[in-house]
């Protein structure tokens, strides 16, 4: 019988012998230090159990199974662990938890991404948020905005060099310079004052659990103090956004932290943490 819910891989590493399956298959918690031989192992699904065999990987957080028709499936290699204990798939997240489900919706995004690239681009159950590192473009993005705030400076000691002749009209030399907006800007540590327009609902792979995150996709995102254009963000789809029964169109305000964490497969930079004292405009 042909399983639906299967993706196949695209180029991965087959193991070589068993030896280098059973190597991997420590590393990855699926088999204890002593092993010698692999085992069989299961994939539960929809209360099912179905015998497969692990055959290659795309990378450390992305293994390739096989199931008895040949049809091959990835699966990250802590969900396979879980799939093997007796009561996997009793126990339940609480539905009325809304703070408790953003706090793990959160920290699933956090994951680092899989090599859904690899896999032809297809989303996975080892797809995850790829994590961009905040600290790390803080430096850069301070120094490009300190280097754009030195520029006038240059440009006025230049022209003070010039014969009087040269210098540009009392008029031009007034006008205000353009509003400069930096391609990585500095984003505040606290939480901050923000406006957002929805512009699209959309779904990403969660590779802890069967069903897809939601989440929201805002366009015109801009930090109102200090005054910060940031243009398309993300956040979690949690129980508090549904409350507004928000539709695309919609323009928002709330206080949020903003972090640069971009979107499994989409090109949205940033992500909005935990959204409070929402209202629509």
């Amino acid at each position: 019988m042909e399983h639906t819910f299967t993706i196949e891989p695209g180029a991965f590493s087959a193991f070589a012998d068993e030896d280098a399956l059973i190597e991997q298959c420590k590393q990855w918690g699926l088999l204890s230090d002593k092993a010698v031989k692999s085992k069989a192992f299961v994939y539960k699904r929809g209360g099912s159990a179905m015998p497969c065999a692990i055959v290659g990987f795309v990378d450390f957080m992305t293994a390739v199974i096989e199931f008895g028709n040949k049809q091959r499936h990835l699966i990250h290699p802590a969900l396979l662990k879980e799939m093997q204990a007796s009561n996997y798939g009793q126990r339940q997240r609480p539905a009325d938890a809304p703070e408790t489900a953003e706090a793990e919706a959160d920290a699933q995004q956090d994951e680092p991404a899989s090599a859904a690239a690899g896999a032809g681009g297809s989303g996975t159950e080892a797809d995850v948020q790829a994590k961009a590192p905040a600290a790390k473009d803080s430096a850069p993005a301070a120094a490009a905005v300190g280097h754009q705030e030195e520029a006038p400076d240059r440009a006025q000691a230049a022209t003070a060099d010039e014969p009087s002749a040269e210098k540009a009209p009392p008029e031009a030399a007034k006008e205000k310079p353009a509003k400069k907006k930096s391609a990585k800007p500095q984003l505040p540590e606290e939480k901050v004052k923000m406006t957002a327009t929805v512009k699209e609902f959309a779904t990403v792979p969660n590779h802890f659990a069967e069903e897809d995150d939601e989440v929201v996709i805002y366009g015109n995102v801009a930090i109102t103090e200090p005054e910060l254009e940031l243009g398309d963000a993300w956040s979690s789809h949690s129980n508090t956004l549904k409350k507004l029964e928000l539709e695309v169109g919609d323009t928002i305000t709330f206080e949020a932290k903003v972090v640069a964490k971009k979107l499994t497969k989409h090109p949205v930079p940033y992500k909005i943490n935990n959204p409070s004292k929402l209202a629509k405009v």
